[in-house]
């Protein structure tokens, strides 16, 4: 074989390993991209909407929805007023001659409070008396003439009329002679005094305060939007920030008609018993008024609730899956809420966990295999199902980690 033969036999076999090389590279299945910003979502590995990779379940809290008695309640500030208050001031003038009371004294009603001096009423009251004798003298006189023609009729009457006059007389006399002692109307706690034996007073000034405290009124005031829900005899609860720690029981007694114009508010009047007197008037209250009692209302955690726009929502596990429920609330207190609409007693309700969640996502309760129920707060949404806790691949699902 000449040189010319081998270099042509050389040069078809490096032609046909190329050939081959790429004809080998096209069959076999291209490499995988490394992932990276601009991977398509196809690429993502699989799993449920919201959950986490690969389709597992979300660990949550929950706990079932039950009955209980919620009041409905309405809540305000208001001021503590007394049962009966006065302000004592006299009617006539005069010098205080006594005063019968101890500042802060519990007094009885008709107890001597001040007496003014009475000379000078005295003397009228003896002055209109004596009028009045000689008056009623001449009438019996004119009575007698009158019956025998001696006298006109005229006469007699005006010697009646004289009679009265002077019988008005003495009774005006007296009563201001009976108004220079001052009594007290009410029982009551007497005040702090602004005067002193011996000072001259004039009609209508301010002598002491006397306060009847028990038992107490309470005003507040709530929007007219209740105004349908408010009646006489509710029941309401009263704290004070200056007896912590103390609920005092009252109850509605009057509403008054009027709405305030100003702050479109009804003003409402309750009592409240004070029996140990350890209120006093002026003090800012902290009312709660019980509007009405619901004993077999729907109530759930604060915590499952889920705000959207004006909107509430919960999570209901159902068959292991998160649900999302519309609901509509009532009263709130004590951490739980009132669900009006939406739910159902024994629903269970997630409380913790929901921001992972969505919309049909596989749950399982913390602490508890996956769909097991158990009385307790944190309670499944469907019985154990057979196979739960088997291995995967046979018709079970894992088991979630305890703690």
């Amino acid at each position: 074989m000449n040189r010319s033969t081998s270099a042509t036999l050389v040069v078809v076999a490096a032609l046909a390993a190329a050939a081959g090389g790429y004809w080998f590279g096209q069959q076999r299945p291209a490499a995988p991209a490394p992932p990276g910003p601009s991977s398509s979502p196809a690429a993502a590995p699989k799993g449920g909407p919201g959950g986490p990779p690969g389709g597992g379940a979300v660990t949550i809290e929950a706990t079932k929805v039950v009955q209980a008695a919620l009041p409905q309640s309405i809540t305000a500030v208001g001021s503590l007023r007394s049962d009966e208050s006065i302000t004592v001031r006299p009617e006539v003038a005069g010098r205080i001659a006594a005063i019968g009371f101890n500042e802060g004294q519990r007094v009885e009603k008709g107890t001597m409070l001040l007496r003014l001096d009475p000379s000078v009423n005295d003397a009228e009251v003896r002055q209109a008396r004596a009028n009045m004798t000689l008056a009623k003298t001449k009438y019996d006189r004119a009575v007698d003439l009158s019956k025998s023609n001696f006298i006109s009729g005229q006469a007699r009457d005006e010697a009646e009329n004289n009679l009265k006059v002077a019988e008005a007389a003495l009774a005006l006399a007296e009563a201001k002679l009976a108004k220079t002692e001052i009594r007290a109307p009410f029982s009551g706690v007497i005040g702090l005094r602004q005067v002193s034996v011996g000072d001259y007073v004039k009609e209508g000034a301010d002598l002491v305060n006397l306060e009847a405290i028990d038992p107490l009124k309470v005003d507040f005031r709530v929007p007219e939007i209740y105004l349908r829900q408010v009646r006489v005899g509710q029941p309401l609860e009263v704290t004070l920030d200056a007896v912590a720690g103390r609920v005092y029981n009252g109850r509605v007694y009057a509403i008054n008609p009027l709405v305030d114009a100003a702050g479109r508010s009804i003003v409402i009047r309750a009592q409240v018993a004070n029996t140990d007197t350890r209120l006093r008037p002026g003090m800012f209250a902290r009312v709660r008024l019980i509007t009405e009692e619901r004993a077999d209302a729907l109530v759930v955690p604060e915590q499952a609730l889920v705000p959207q726009g004006t909107e509430q929502f919960v999570f209901r596990v159902a068959d292991g899956k998160a649900q999302r429920v519309r609901v509509e609330i009532g009263q709130r207190g004590d951490g739980k809420v009132e669900v009006r609409q939406g739910l159902a007693v024994d629903d269970v309700v997630v409380v913790a966990g929901q921001l992972k969640l969505r919309d049909g996502v596989p749950v399982t309760i913390a602490g508890r295999p996956a769909g097991a129920v158990a009385d307790g707060p944190n309670d499944g949404a469907a019985p154990p199902q057979k196979g739960a806790g088997a291995a995967p691949g046979k018709g079970g699902a894992p088991a979630a980690p305890k703690g």
